[in-house]
């Protein structure tokens, strides 16, 4: 059903949405993607719908819900007749490799569709002509003339008026003047009664700003709409009228019907219908806002909940597009990269309602940092220290003390604020909410430092405590990206010996603290999720410096510091400000390290400063040192003194 254009999904609810919120009395759901045009194989903005329609379907499960998952193909109209005529084919023998192509996408990406519809199904056909009929009985469907322009790529109609530069205002491209016998469907009787409908439900079409697009669209007037075609054959015979044949986009809105046997009297359709929020592509809301809801009206169908218009992904040249030939293909990727990382750059990088920009090195970076870096070095550090510490069993938790309390309640915070962020089908900050869990862990593990604390065996019982405390927060963090990224997940459940416990996999299950028992066994195995290197990249040699002499090494002042406050520097994000006791003096250091500590991690800390360094102003401060850290790549540590040495001893 995109026409070489953005696909989206629709998702069900019971009750309207409040303040970008959806509010549910009932726990079934209808969750459909768009279905795909087959002119070519599908691109990477198409997978972003269809792994967003999963992954709520995913977490819908998971919560106890109903759900039945939609996908398919949308196969007539005249662009596909004529692609099938250039190659010599008939249009069946066209679309049939390519959809195929679809579900092999789908299931490379392991999407859970309860189902897969194709427009050229009997049982689709049927769905077409019963409606159609049924319009035409009423007097909304009427026979005429058109004569106007017409966008083959779209399968649109536009009136003069609404071309841009004489051209198709959605894809930019050429229309053709067209004039037949056409069978019209009478949208301009339904423009005041939409209108009004979004008046009253305010929610009906969203982001906001989808629906001022199209109450402004709706108020500058509707012309009836062409609904049927007699100069190709390739769609669903109009019933009553030989020679015509059905418009293809009011054949592909219907398969929303087929698919719950509205036809057929199918009880389904009583269960899932009306409880439906229609999630796509900002350039296909039209469709759906304005002439799916009037045709509902005219059949007197209950309308969907909400229509959600998300943006698009896009190159440098613009929007991707199959007939421009500017597509990335999943598949490529999958191969590279595997499902999920795949699945949770689209599901990070498109951010609520707007844009995003496309690249591989963009896909790389958020790999490395946001899996690799974060996420993975958290699940391979706690699971090697308990294997290293604790001889493979996960301890038993102490007393909550210090950053305990504050671990655990940022875990509560961080499963609200998921919740509410995939309420309203905003998955980027979904994923930027489990983040801050990720990042306040990592952080947790420096404050902690278990590899201090097994050095002293007065200190076991909190080591167990930390070591339980990383567990739990692991087992959490699985549990809430298995909607986003569903294999990783079941490997550490592995590790962690709980693969069959349900129990502790459920989402539910994150609901209470501490539910991970002691006393498993585990066993670490390989990283979750490794680094990526760029195949025409080599890792370059780290740089060496010239030979110094034991004098040269002596001009440098090396002291230990303690760290007695630290603030952010205004106006710099990579900028901390620090106090540091020299025994006989204080000092002010200013440290590009902001994006690797938290002001509070470092206080108390004793660190090591070149005490003989040449003050600098810095954002207007002056900094008399500097504090020596390690790096690599996108790690970096401040390098602390293990024992308590004076502030002011003499490094040497």
């Amino acid at each position: 059903m995109t026409k070489g254009v953005k696909p989206g999904f629709c998702l069900c609810y019971l009750q309207p949405i409040h303040a970008g919120r959806v509010f549910m009395s009932d726990r079934t759901y209808y969750v459909t993607t768009p279905i795909y045009y087959p002119s070519d194989k599908l691109h990477i903005g198409h997978a972003y719908t269809t792994v967003a329609a999963d992954c709520i379907a995913r977490y819908r499960r998971m919560r106890g819900d109903d759900v039945f998952f939609l996908t398919g193909s949308d196969e007539h109209g005249q662009k596909i007749e004529r692609k099938a005529r250039e190659n010599g084919i008939d249009p069946q023998s066209y679309v049939d490799p390519i959809v195929r192509s679809f579900q092999e996408l789908w299931k490379r990406l392991l999407i859970t569709n309860d189902d897969f519809i194709r427009t050229t199904e009997p049982r689709h056909e049927k769905a077409v002509q019963v409606l159609f009929q049924k319009l035409y009985d009423k007097g909304d469907i009427y026979k005429s003339f058109y004569e106007g322009k017409y966008c083959t790529p779209c399968e649109a109609f536009w009136p003069e008026r609404q071309l841009v530069d004489g051209n198709c205002p959605d894809c930019g491209r050429p229309v053709e003047h067209v004039k037949e016998e056409s069978y019209f469907f009478r949208l301009s009787k339904y423009q005041d009664r939409l209108l009004d409908y979004i008046e009253e439900n305010p929610d009906f079409i969203q982001p906001a700003s989808r629906r001022h697009e199209m109450v402004n669209f709706i108020k500058s007037g509707l012309d009836d709409l062409s609904v049927s075609r007699t100069t190709f054959q390739w769609g669903v015979p109009v019933p009553f009228a030989p020679g015509h044949v059905v418009y293809v986009w009011f054949d592909a809105l219907v398969n929303y019907l087929t698919a719950l046997g509205w036809q057929e009297g199918d009880q389904r359709f009583e269960h899932y219908w009306p409880h439906t929020v229609h999630l796509m592509a900002k350039d296909i809301v039209r469709f759906h806002a304005v002439i799916w809801p009037a045709i509902l009206m005219a059949a007197e169908i209950p309308l969907p909940r909400t229509v959600f218009g998300h943006g698009w992904l896009l190159l440098e040249g613009g929007k991707m597009s199959k007939s421009k030939g500017n597509v990335v293909d999943p598949l490529v990727l999958l191969d590279r990269y595997g499902v999920d990382a795949v699945r949770y750059y689209l599901l990070r990088e498109l951010p609520y309602g707007g844009d995003s920009y496309y690249s591989e090195d963009d896909l790389v970076d958020k790999i490395n940092a946001d899996l690799a870096n974060d996420l993975g070095n958290l699940i391979s550090r706690t699971l090697g220290m308990v294997q290293k510490y604790q001889d493979c069993v996960v301890p038993e938790a102490g007393v909550p003390h210090g950053p305990d309390s504050d671990l655990i309640n940022c875990a509560r915070q961080v499963k609200d604020e998921l919740e509410q962020q995939l309420d309203r089908l905003d998955f980027s900050n979904a994923l930027a909410a489990i983040w801050k869990l990720v990042r306040r862990a990592n952080r947790y593990v420096d404050e902690t430092a278990p590899w201090n604390l097994v050095k002293d065996a007065g200190k076991k019982e909190r080591l167990q405590t930390v070591l339980y405390n990383l567990s739990e927060t692991v087992r959490m963090l699985s549990v809430w990206c298995s909607p986003f990224m569903p294999v990783f997940p079941g490997r550490v459940f592995e590790q962690f010996g709980i693969a069959g416990r349900l129990d502790l996999q459920s989402w539910e299950s994150t609901a209470q603290w501490g539910l991970l028992p002691a006393g498993l066994q585990v066993e670490a195995g390989p990283g979750v999720f490794p680094r990526i290197q760029p195949e025409d990249e080599q890792e370059p040699p780290r740089p060496t410096k010239p030979q110094i002499t034991i004098d040269d090494f002596a001009r440098v002042d090396l002291r230990v510091a303690l760290v007695k406050s630290v603030e952010k520097v205004k106006g710099a994000d990579r900028l901390l400000k620090l106090e540091l006791d020299l025994g006989s003096e204080t000092r002010t250091v200013v440290a590009g390290i902001a994006e690797h500590y938290v002001p509070d991690a470092l206080v108390g800390k004793r660190v090591i400063v070149v005490a003989n360094l040449a003050p600098v102003k810095l954002r207007g401060i002056v900094s008399s040192g500097m504090i020596l850290a390690a790096s690599d790549g996108d790690r970096l540590g401040v390098l602390t003194v293990e024992r308590e040495i004076p502030p002011g001893a003499l490094i040497k």
